[in-house]
């Protein structure tokens, strides 16, 4: 009879284990991998959908500025 229980209680402990290390585990690993994923996409989002400083500043070079006063000609307009 002790031997029959032995191999009863180390069956169940097999069956736990094959659960554990073959069910379990992998679920949470790739629940945790899918996790981490769908978080890399919605940043890749909101990177995409935010206005970037950049889109709304004029180039430097396209800037209008005011010549140097010693570059710079007065108009006069000559009526006839």
């Amino acid at each position: 009879m002790k031997l029959l229980e032995l191999f009863g209680e180390l069956l169940v402990i097999y069956i736990l284990y094959k659960i554990v290390f073959d069910f379990i585990i992998p679920i949470y690993q790739t629940t945790k991998q899918m996790k981490g994923k769908m978080n890399e996409m919605q940043e890749k989002m909101k990177q995409q959908q935010s206005p970037k400083a950049t889109d709304y500043e004029t180039p430097k070079a396209k800037q209008f500025t005011k010549p140097p006063a010693d570059d710079y000609i007065e108009y006069e307009e000559i009526k006839n």
